[in-house]
């Protein structure tokens, strides 16, 4: 979903799931609703529980493993141009 400055994702992720290491001009809003997720920022590993936020600052590198089924909504300033 985009708005004028904003873009918001819902994002269902299976367990044993990776994202590679990679970074974008967007902040980004973490949204951990369900699951366990295991997030590294700028070279650091922070363990994510249900009902817990993480903001991602601008260019920053970060990447992920899910360790169970997790749903994440994801909120970026400015649009993701590149996802419309």
């Amino acid at each position: 979903m985009h708005g004028e400055k904003l873009t918001v994702a819902h994002v269902r992720v299976t367990a044993n799931s990776a994202l590679p290491e990679h970074h974008h001009p967007h902040e980004q809003i973490l949204n951990l609703i369900e699951g366990e997720f295991l997030l590294t920022v700028d070279g650091t590993e922070y363990l994510m529980k249900a009902g817990e936020s993480f903001v991602i600052p601008s260019n920053v590198p970060h990447s992920a493993k899910s360790v169970t089924d997790c749903y994440i909504v994801d909120v970026f300033n400015p649009t993701r141009d590149d996802w419309k």
